[in-house]
């Protein structure tokens, strides 16, 4: 078995894992806004306050398993991002702060505070994540030691911008469907109102950062001569895009929320064969950290295996429990958030 490729696998499955279930709570933040009044606002936070934090344990996973498998690439990438990633997990800890503190004080400026934190942190997360992606299809400037050269405004170019832009639009959407899945009454409504509109934002953006990777990065096709049932998979990624409309025409909110997720699940998958063999791409090909020039030992890659086997099933089955045991509707009682 290719171990290398293995865990590059695995990373891609955590990935979209992380956007999937931490995707649509980033949507409700950046939605959060759409909530009337501090009651309708407190069932948005409550509609993600028990299963967030079992959310990120996703992206904790994905780092720790890049820094063991590829360390080269994580030395790069922590290092050369520093900037983006301090102002990542800044807006990540006022996030999570703001849902902890927001009902703490009964007054409104309090509660006004913490809401556009929470607003702004989701909103900055998921953009910078988009613009994450843009670089990495895109490439970075690298030297000869895989040594990031830029600066972090080099990182904010007008293609890493779009894809910033899609992934607030795609959360937003996958947001809006978990909150139409979870609420009732006049609030389910008038959110039902705005899946049209973040769908809509989406599909625009969609088909323009579509058209924009195959103009500036023509090698995220490349793999596909290499594997052409790769193609099956961007069917299925168009199916499952344009079978969200028809749920929520139908009023099947579950069956929405299934036809995003795969949406995410194909788009990460897309992203995958896109870069493979790189983690990330230099503007020089010959200067890019690949899965075998940045990966750990073989015996390090097959200790890690047996690893992950052992504790994969116990991340899965943590995350049915607790969406199981928090099913259905909000209710928001004296002890709600």
């Amino acid at each position: 078995m290719d171990l290398n490729a293995f865990w590059f696998v695995l990373l891609g499955v955590l990935l979209a894992g992380y956007a999937i279930l931490d995707g649509f709570d980033l949507g409700v933040g950046i939605l959060h806004p759409v909530g009337r009044g501090d009651l309708e606002r407190r069932i948005l936070l409550n509609s993600i306050g028990p299963i967030w934090d079992g959310n990120e344990v996703w992206l904790v996973t994905f780092g720790g398993a890049l820094f063991a498998a590829f360390p080269e690439a994580y030395a790069t990438v922590f290092s050369g991002f520093y900037g983006a990633f301090m102002l990542l997990l800044f807006a990540l800890i006022f996030r999570a702060v703001s849902l902890e503190f927001r009902s703490k004080v009964h007054h409104a400026a309090w509660r006004r505070a913490w809401d556009f934190c929470f607003f702004a942190g989701s909103l900055v997360a998921t953009l910078l994540f988009g613009v994450a992606v843009g670089n990495a299809m895109y490439g970075v400037p690298l030297d000869e030691r895989g040594i990031y050269v830029g600066t972090f405004l080099d990182l904010l170019h007008p293609y890493a911008l779009l894809c910033g832009a899609l992934a607030v639009a795609l959360f937003a959407m996958h947001g809006s469907i978990y909150l139409y899945l979870k609420t009732e009454g006049e609030l389910q409504a008038r959110i039902h109102r705005f899946v049209w509109r973040t769908f809509g934002c989406f599909l625009v953006l969609y088909v323009i950062a579509t058209i924009a990777t195959l103009v500036a990065v023509p090698r995220a096709i490349a793999n596909f001569e290499h594997w052409p049932w790769a193609w099956v998979v961007v069917l299925l990624n168009v199916l499952a895009v344009a079978n969200v409309p028809r749920a929520i025409f139908l009023r099947r909110p579950l069956y929405a929320f299934v036809s995003s997720s795969a949406t995410i699940a194909a788009l990460v998958f897309l992203f995958g064969i896109a870069l493979f063999p790189a983690l990330v791409w230099a503007h020089d090909p010959e200067n890019s950290l690949t899965v075998y020039n940045a990966a750990s030992s073989q015996k390090t890659l097959t200790i890690m295996s047996f690893v992950a086997g052992l504790g994969m099933p116990f991340v899965v089955a943590y995350t049915a429990v607790i969406y199981w045991t928090f099913r259905g509707k909000v209710r928001v009682g004296p002890h709600s958030y």
